[in-house]
């Protein structure tokens, strides 16, 4: 959530960093302005009022102690009481309003993220070789039913499309990607591994800027619990209404979880096998951090992701995201695409963002710089470290041999048992 204060003292600054977003945002920002305004004035009023009450309070006491008579004064301190209740009435309805305008605006792109839509995206860097393979590759959907690892058809029967089943080996491998890279940011990256729920409150979405805008690409519950789209969602609010200490930051935790998306603004792209699916698994990165250090540990924490593909030796890309093409909650994304020699192409596997201060607002999530110093918002960062699905895409295709049998990267066999994946009969 942006900072009422800000929009109120520097309000075409807030207007022109939003309007490098796209979109018009700028009668939901007015209207943000005309109900702070509002609320303000209702504010000083009730408080005048109250002062005014507690000194006729007074009076009437010193009336009666003194026997004097203080009919008047009780009859207009009433009325001043009844004033009062209408205003705070008045003033919780403008408060409610007023967030419910603010939980609607996205975050501003910090001022070095290009503007633009997705063709202003920017390539920062490559790592890897793009494999040649001296033939022409099969995607992963062929492959994993070649190699038994991969039954769409009975995951959809099961769940209808887009809901993957792994076998045998596949399973296996899914399971060792995740021990692998929980493995590697507990032990050289110095996150502390959680087990989050999977199901989340209506009040947690909202802090990390799922709710309401994002709604539609949620799974909800009869008992209004919705499903994660990301560990992002319960991690982040694992601090949500707290102070931390300045001691605890920067803080990391690492967590493995299924993730369940709805994809409702992107049917029918990318369909087929596993680019696009429901329900995928993924090793998440979320740190906290003071706002002065957030630009350095936002490049740590992408370091961190790259770490896990270039251990499994994909050749990946850095793409920093332009304004058009932000999540809601980011002031700033690199995007990690990883090469997929089957379909020819390159396809995003983690995200790295810093929201500054955004979800640490709506969350409440605060820290005391000095022990005796007010407190103020953390800023937050997440990052896939990384998302299995177009992993294992990768894998897959760049590591594939001409008799369809798949290497399986050095760094993983120790967590597979198995050097290698080759064709069997499906049963």
């Amino acid at each position: 959530m942006i900072d009422i204060r800000l929009l109120r003292e520097s309000p075409d600054e807030v207007k022109a960093a939003l309007a490098r977003r796209g979109g018009e945002l700028g009668p939901a920002l007015d209207a943000a302005l005309r109900l702070d305004e509002r609320r303000r004035s209702i504010l000083q009023q009730a408080e005048k009022l109250k002062a005014q009450r507690n000194k006729a309070s007074e009076e009437v006491a010193r009336r009666k102690r003194e026997r004097l008579d203080a009919d008047k004064l009780i009859a207009e301190l009433k009325s001043v009481s009844d004033t009062i209740k209408e205003l705070d009435q008045e003033l919780r309805g403008l408060e409610s309003e007023l967030e419910s305008h603010l939980l609607q605006i996205p975050n501003m792109p910090l001022e070095d993220v290009p503007e633009g839509d997705e063709s202003a995206n920017v390539i920062v860097r490559t790592w890897g070789d793009v494999p040649s393979l001296g033939f022409t590759p099969k995607p992963h959907w062929e492959l994993g039913e070649q190699l038994g690892i991969l039954d769409l058809p009975r995951g959809a029967k099961l769940s209808g499309s887009g809901f993957p089943l792994f076998t045998a080996e596949g399973a296996r491998l899914g399971r060792a990607l995740v021990n692998f890279m929980i493995d590697l940011h507990t032990s050289e990256h110095g996150y502390t591994e959680v087990a989050p729920p999977f199901l989340v409150t209506a009040d947690t979405a909202r802090g990390t800027g799922q709710l309401p805008t994002l709604g539609d690409d949620m799974y909800v519950t009869k008992d209004d619990l919705y499903l994660i789209p990301t560990a992002e969602v319960p991690v982040t609010n694992i601090h949500a209404r707290e102070v931390l200490s300045a001691e605890d930051l920067p803080r990391g935790y690492v967590a493995y979880t299924p993730c369940f998306r709805r994809e409702a603004g992107a049917a029918g792209k990318d369909t087929r096998g596993l680019i696009r699916v429901h329900q995928f698994d993924k090793v998440e990165l979320v740190r906290f951090a003071r706002p002065e250090n957030s630009v350095t540990e936002h490049e740590k924490m992408l370091g961190h992701a790259e770490t896990v593909l270039q251990r499994l030796g994909i050749p990946y890309r850095v793409v920093l995201l332009a304004t058009g093409d932000l999540g809601f909650a980011s002031a700033k994304t690199f995007d990690l695409e990883v090469w997929a020699a089957g379909v020819d192409k390159w396809l995003e596997a983690s995200s790295a963002s810093t929201f500054t201060d955004f979800q640490a607002r709506r969350a409440s999530i605060r820290y005391r710089p000095q022990p005796s110093s007010k407190p103020e918002f953390v800023h937050t960062l997440n990052a896939s470290g990384v998302a299995l699905p177009r992993t294992i895409i990768a894998l897959l295709e760049n590591n594939q041999e001409k008799d369809g049998s798949v290497r399986i990267p050095e760094a993983l066999i120790p967590y597979v048992g198995f050097e290698r994946l080759t064709p069997r009969e499906r049963t």
